[in-house]
């Protein structure tokens, strides 16, 4: 069996559309982030979504509450899907931080160990996210043949989507940014081993369904299904 998990970015801010970098600064949704918000509720509401988990930053769980109320689900809140401490670097334009430190955002862009000036790096990001998912892997029977979904950060689902699929950390900067309320959505099996079944066979007649057990939960393949969608 499989269990299907999507990672939504939150609605637009004012911050957003300004350019401005908000990292772990707790900015609401703006009129265009609330409807935002709204739509993708509506578009989500056929994606078998079982349980609903949130950053603690308001315009990512206010995002989170839209398409609670529309599947009817509550929102749980974990801290550890906050979105990257920008450090020095929050409240500041991309214009701003460049013409103090020309070449600086690039380099935080194409290396993920490096993090702006008090703040952390993508792998530090993904380190503290990571948990999340891999508890509810082997607490949460109930994925099995469903979707979770969780509402953070592009920052966060970026790292989080590098780790989960294994990535060394030179190929994390290699997924573009992620749009407002756009997704990672992945897929997670048992992991193949040799001489085991494939969930995925072709062959006639079909192989038997690979299931998760206890032994294999904690130590799932996770496959990306796609990057930058729309749901």
């Amino acid at each position: 069996m499989t269990r299907r998990l999507i990672l939504l970015r939150h609605g637009q801010t004012d911050y957003n559309a300004t350019r401005r970098m908000q990292g772990q600064l707790d900015t609401d949704l703006s009129e265009v982030g609330r409807a935002q918000a709204t739509a993708v509720a509506h578009l989500l509401k056929d994606e078998r979504i079982v349980r609903i988990l949130s950053s603690d930053l308001t315009r990512a769980h206010d995002t989170a509450l839209a398409v609670g109320d529309q599947l009817r689900l509550d929102v749980e809140v974990d801290q550890r899907l906050r979105e990257t401490d920008l450090g020095k670097w929050q409240a500041c334009t991309h214009a701003e931080v460049d013409a103090a430190h020309p070449g600086a955002r690039a380099q935080w862009r194409h290396d993920a160990t490096w993090a702006p000036p008090g703040g952390e790096s993508r792998v530090a990001v993904a380190r503290r996210a990571r948990p999340v998912v891999e508890e509810l892997m082997t607490s949460f029977g109930e994925w099995e043949g469903a979707t979770v979904l969780i509402v953070a950060h592009g920052g966060t689902i970026s790292a989080l989507t590098s780790s989960l699929l294994g990535l060394d950390i030179s190929q994390y900067p290699m997924f573009s940014g992620l749009g407002n309320t756009r997704s990672s959505q992945l897929t997670a099996r048992p992991r193949f081993l040799p001489g085991g079944t494939d969930a995925d066979g072709e062959s006639e007649p079909a192989p038997p369904v690979a299931r998760f057990t206890p032994e294999t939960v904690g130590d799932p393949q996770w496959y990306l299904d796609a990057w930058n969608a729309g749901v």
